[in-house]
């Protein structure tokens, strides 16, 4: 049972870029997910994800 909380914290953390970008809407968001899942492993990649969904490159919603 400890060996499945840990999991799911170590997933938790591994996609908080990837949570970030779709709390934020960001247009990139699917890449954003691709660049985190086969490079989040490393340091740098995990980084290149976060910074790049901290980006200010949302999709504005438009008044209709």
């Amino acid at each position: 049972m400890d060996g499945v909380i840990v999991l799911v914290l170590f997933l938790g953390v591994y996609f908080v870029p990837c949570i970030v970008a779709g709390r934020r809407n960001h247009s990139n968001a699917v890449s954003i997910f691709v660049l985190n899942l086969f490079l989040g492993w490393t340091f740098v990649g995990w980084v290149a994800a976060m910074v790049w969904a901290m980006s200010d490159n949302v999709k504005k919603e438009t008044a209709s």
